[in-house]
Formats: C-alpha cells, structure tokens, sequence
C-alpha cells in the first residue's frame, strides 16, 4: 500500500531508514510526504529486528547517530531510557536556549565526533537501495 502525501512538488512519499555502519538497512518506515521527519525516529528504531545465530533478535543498537532534525528533547528521553548512546549534535537555537536559562538549563549535549562522521551510512544504503530497484524513490 502506497502512501503519499502533498508536499511542494506534488504527491510524494518519505522512506524512514536505519542503517548499520556497513551500510546494510535494518528497519524503514514509509510515510506521506508531508510527514517530519522526528516524529518517525521512535516508529524506525522499534522495528529493528537484527538476528542472531542462536536466541531472539537484538532490538536495541548500540549508538545512534542522527542529523540535528533529531535532535528534541523527546528523542533523547527515548534513548536514555533504551540506554543506547545518542550521537546526535544540539541546534542551534536549543543551545542558545539552555544558555539562556544558565544553571537552570542543565547540562551541554554529549556528542562524539568521530562515530558522528560515520552518519552518511544511511544516506550510503539508500543510494545502494535505489541503484539495485529495491526501493523506488
């Protein structure tokens, strides 16, 4: 079943993807194309599903690493409850705001650099998903 939705260059659909760090897709959520994107973050990582030789599969990854349109504070909860590691940098605009607050703002963002350069892998996984015809975008 198709989804689509208006955006400004008509009928579209988003495809939601997780990927590992050898560029192999994990889990994906279709939506309209008006849909945002951070509100999909909790859909996409409920649906991983990483199997094992023996035992259920693993469900919770490590680290996720994710671009700023991630980055509210609901989505950092649900990290910290999961306990896996957010590698996802603050806005601007969220930063400016916890400053403003001073002591009352609470703590800056933690955020690693280097497994941050790794973010591209999804980016990686869908160009390889649209070359071999497995998902049309």
């Amino acid at each position: 079943m198709a989804k689509l939705g208006r955006s400004r260059r008509g009928l579209m659909s988003k495809v939601h993807l997780a990927a590992d760090r050898r560029c192999r897709p994990l889990s994906f959520v279709l939506t309209p194309g008006q849909a945002g994107d951070s509100p999909q973050f909790r859909a996409v990582l409920e649906r991983i599903r990483i199997r094992l030789p023996i035992g259920r599969p693993r469900t919770r990854p490590g680290a996720v690493a994710a671009d700023k349109a991630y980055s509210s504070r609901g989505n950092r909860a649900y990290l910290r409850k999961r306990g896996i590691k957010a590698v996802i940098p603050e806005k601007a605009d969220q930063a400016a705001n916890r400053k403003k607050r001073g002591s009352r703002g609470g703590r800056p963002v933690r955020h690693d650099p280097d497994l941050y350069k790794e973010r591209n892998t999804v980016e990686i996984c869908q160009a390889q998903c649209t070359d071999n015809y497995s998902l049309a975008v």
